[in-house]
């Protein structure tokens, strides 16, 4: 026996890089169950769009990322921990979100431990300190480590987002992965990875070509808080070819 799972992470309300990413797993894999690992809304526009595709389907797991904490903390008033900048982001998509969603974002865990073909799978947004907080970001892991954050760790495969280019590390004890992030691409390229598991675990990772022309130039048009922050540091200024 074996199993295919996908892991998609770092959504960031990018809708039409997510539609082409399900279109592929769909068509190109036999994909049991996805796993959507934090991050969905948040830095894109389209909140809504993103959480009908993903919520609509019954074939999806989530955990919950900074930014659907960060929508949390707005939505019930409590302090964001967020700069101001950021929290005006935040405050805006908030404004514009379904809030029939709100309920669902509440139930998210913030991680999953799951046995899949005898091996154990740990999934998060991101490292956690013992009080259940994200960690700062590492912008240069190691399988080494990574390795000293879960030292009595018994999952076989720890996968995380957050920091968005692609990390894949195999120590002695475990396959570490980041698929990278599938909304943020300095090229039109939405990520993500397919998990075949069986007697070993192979990772396959994979890069969508999408038509992100529209999405990025309603950043202009809806007049997005920090668009121009936004569309440099993660999309790398490509509505200039626009």
């Amino acid at each position: 026996m074996a199993a295919s799972i996908a892991i998609v992470t770092d959504i960031h309300g990018n809708s039409a890089a997510l539609r082409a990413v399900l279109e592929d797993m769909d068509k190109e894999f036999q994909i049991d169950h996805i796993y959507c690992i934090g991050d969905m809304v948040g830095i894109g526009h389209e909140t809504n769009e993103v959480l009908e595709l993903l919520f609509t389907r019954n074939d999806i797991s989530f955990v919950i990322g900074n930014h659907e904490e960060a929508f949390l903390n707005i939505i019930h008033g409590e302090a964001a921990g967020t700069s101001s900048e950021e929290r005006r982001h935040h405050q805006w998509l908030v404004s514009r979100m379904d809030k029939s969603y709100i309920l669902k974002l509440m139930e998210l865990p913030k991680s999953l431990t799951v046995e899949i073909e005898g091996k154990q799978l740990l999934l998060l947004h991101y490292h956690l300190t013992h009080d259940n907080t994200f960690l700062p970001i590492d912008s240069e892991p190691s399988g080494e480590k990574l390795e000293k954050l879960y030292p009595n760790t018994p999952a076989n495969v720890i996968c995380f987002g957050h920091h968005h280019p692609v990390h894949f590390f195999e120590t002695n004890n475990r396959l570490f992965l980041n698929p990278g992030s599938l909304g943020c691409n300095h090229k039109p390229l939405a990520r993500y990875a397919v998990l075949h598991i069986a007697e070993k675990v192979e990772a396959e990772l994979r890069e969508v070509p999408y038509d992100n022309q529209a999405f990025l130039l309603q950043y202009e048009l809806l007049g997005v808080p920090d668009k121009d922050f936004i569309l440099k540091v993660f999309h790398g200024n490509q509505h200039l070819n626009f």
